[in-house]
C-alpha cells in the first residue's frame, strides 16, 4: 500500500485525514475512539471562554431521497470547562503520541488573552494550533470568528499574537464568508502563519417550517442563520483552495482542505489543488468514525494503481485552473449521442430545447419512446444534455477538429474587446447564435 504520511506546516500525521474542529472532536474519548478507528489527526473542538449552547442545533437539507447532503448549525465553540479540556489533551497526547493533535482557538481579541490560551494548549502537548477566525454565527457578533476572517488586518494581527507566544506551528482557518480568500490567506501568511486550513461553514438558513413558519432549526418559535456544511459545499471549498494555491502570493502556503468531503475520491480531489490534509465533520456525524477506513484503502489504491506518491498528488492539478480568459476558444466539442444506450426519455431535448441552445432534435417513435439526434449545427458543446441524462455514458462530448492554432480571449480580440468570427464558424452558426442572443 502507497505510504499515506504527510506534513502539514510542520505537523506530522500517519495519513492526512483528520477530524475537523467540530462536535465529533468535543472530547477525549471520540478522539481517541476516532484515533483507534483510523484517523490520521484530529482538531479538537474550539476552545475560549466556554459558552452556553441551545437545544435545538442542526438542521439539514435532503434531496431526492439523499439525507444531509448540506447540514446546517447554530452550535458555537466548547461549553465544557476549558481546564477538563486541557487534561483531555494531555491524557490522549500520551495515549497517542503518534497523531496529529491540532487545539482549535478562539478567545477576545486581547494580545495578552491569546497569549494566554496558546501557552496553556502548547503546555497540553498539541502538536499544532488552528485560530479558528471562520466561525460566522453567534461567536462572531461577539466580535470573534468570522469577524476577525473577514478583516484581513485583523486576521494578520492576532496571528502575529499567536505566533509570538506558540511554540507549534499554527494553522489560520479561514472564513468563506468573504468576497476574496486570498486577502486573508495573504494576511495569514504575512501574520507569520505556518499555513490555512479552509473552508470554515457558510452563512445559511437552510428551510422554514410552511406550518409554523419559524426557520430550522428551531429554537422556541425563532431561529438564526448558521454554518453550512457537507456534501453540498464541496465546489465552493475546491474553488477558494485552488485560488490559494496559484496565487502568487500565498503559493506554497501549507493548506489543510475541509469542506464535504466524505470519501477518498473527494479528499483526492482536494489533494490535487494543493491540501495536504483534509478534515472532516459531517461525514463522520452522518455515518461515524469508521468511514476512514475505506478512506485509507481507497486513495492508498488510487496511488499504486496511478504510480504516484503522496507528495506526486498533491498539486497536481493546479497548474490547470487558469483564468476564463486564458481558455483555448478554438477548442470544440460537439455532442454524440450512442443511440444504442437510449432509453428515448427525452430529458434532453427538453433541457436544451428549453434551457440551451435547441441543438437536439425530437420525434415520437412508432413504439411509443422519444427519438432524439443532435442538429451539430445548433450545438455548442455546453454539456448539459449530458449532465441531464439518466444513462451513464450514453451522451458524451467529442471534440472536433479544427485547423484553428489555440486561440485565448486576449489573442482572439487582439486586445480591442471585439469578438471576431472563429474560423471553425461558419456565417450560418454566427447569424444564428447572434439572433439566439
Amino acid at each position: 500500500m502507497a505510504d499515506l504520511k504527510t506534513n502539514t506546516a510542520g505537523i506530522e500525521s500517519p495519513n492526512p485525514f483528520w477530524l475537523a474542529s467540530a462536535p465529533p472532536t468535543n472530547t477525549g474519548d471520540q478522539v481517541m475512539r476516532a484515533f483507534d478507528a483510523g484517523w490520521g489527526g484530529a482538531v479538537w473542538k474550539t476552545l475560549g471562554e466556554p459558552i452556553v449552547n441551545t437545544w435545538s442545533r442542526y438542521s439539514a437539507i435532503d434531496y431526492n431521497g439523499m439525507k444531509m447532503i448540506g447540514l446546517n448549525n447554530i452550535e458555537l465553540i466548547t461549553d465544557r470547562p476549558l481546564e477538563v479540556n486541557l487534561k483531555e489533551i494531555v491524557e490522549v497526547k500520551k495515549r497517542y503520541p503518534k497523531n496529529a493533535l491540532i487545539v482549535s482557538l478562539m478567545v477576545e481579541s486581547k494580545r495578552e488573552t491569546w497569549h494566554e490560551i496558546v501557552k496553556k494548549a502548547c503546555d497540553a502537548g498539541a502538536d499544532g494550533l488552528e485560530l479558528n477566525f471562520g466561525c460566522p454565527h453567534g461567536m462572531s457578533e461577539r466580535g470573534m470568528g468570522a469577524a476577525v476572517g473577514q478583516v484581513p488586518d485583523y486576521t494578520c494581527q492576532i496571528t502575529e499574537w499567536v505566533k509570538e507566544a506558540s511554540t507549534v506551528p499554527v494553522l489560520v482557518k479561514l472564513t468563506p464568508n468573504i468576497t476574496d480568500v486570498r486577502y486573508a490567506a495573504r494576511a495569514a501568511k504575512k501574520g507569520g502563519g505556518d499555513g490555512v486550513s479552509l473552508i470554515n461553514t457558510i452563512n445559511s438558513i437552510t428551510g422554514i417550517d410552511l406550518d409554523t413558519f419559524a426557520p430550522r432549526p428551531t429554537v422556541a418559535g425563532k431561529s438564526s442563520h448558521g454554518g453550512y456544511c457537507g456534501p453540498a459545499v464541496k465546489p465552493i471549498a475546491l474553488n477558494m483552495i485552488a485560488e490559494i494555491s496559484r496565487d502568487p502570493e500565498t503559493y506554497g502556503l501549507p493548506i489543510s482542505g475541509i469542506g464535504g468531503i466524505s470519501t477518498w475520491r473527494d479528499a483526492a480531489e482536494f489533494m490535487l489543488l494543493g491540501a495536504s490534509t483534509v478534515q472532516v465533520c459531517t461525514a463522520v456525524m452522518h455515518y461515524g468514525f469508521r468511514i476512514v477506513e475505506d478512506m485509507i484503502d481507497g486513495l492508498s489504491n488510487f496511488l499504486d494503481e496511478k504510480d504516484m506518491t503522496l507528495a506526486e498528488l498533491i498539486g497536481a492539478s493546479v497548474k490547470r485552473v487558469d483564468d476564463w480568459k486564458n481558455l483555448d476558444l478554438n477548442y470544440v466539442v460537439n455532442a454524440s449521442i450512442n443511440q444504442d444506450k437510449c432509453i428515448g426519455c427525452g430529458l434532453c431535448y427538453t433541457a436544451c430545447n428549453d434551457g440551451a441552445h435547441q441543438a437536439i432534435g425530437a420525434k415520437r417513435g412508432d413504439n411509443g419512446r422519444t427519438d432524439v439526434w443532435v442538429i451539430e449545427e445548433n450545438c455548442v458543446g455546453c454539456n448539459l444534455c449530458s449532465l441531464v441524462c439518466p444513462v451513464d455514458n450514453c451522451i458524451s462530448m467529442k471534440q472536433i477538429p479544427t485547423d484553428a492554432d489555440p486561440c485565448t480571449w486576449t489573442e482572439h480580440t487582439g486586445g480591442s474587446g471585439k469578438l471576431a468570427p472563429r474560423p471553425q464558424d461558419d456565417q450560418h452558426r454566427v447569424t444564428e447564435r447572434m439572433n439566439r442572443s
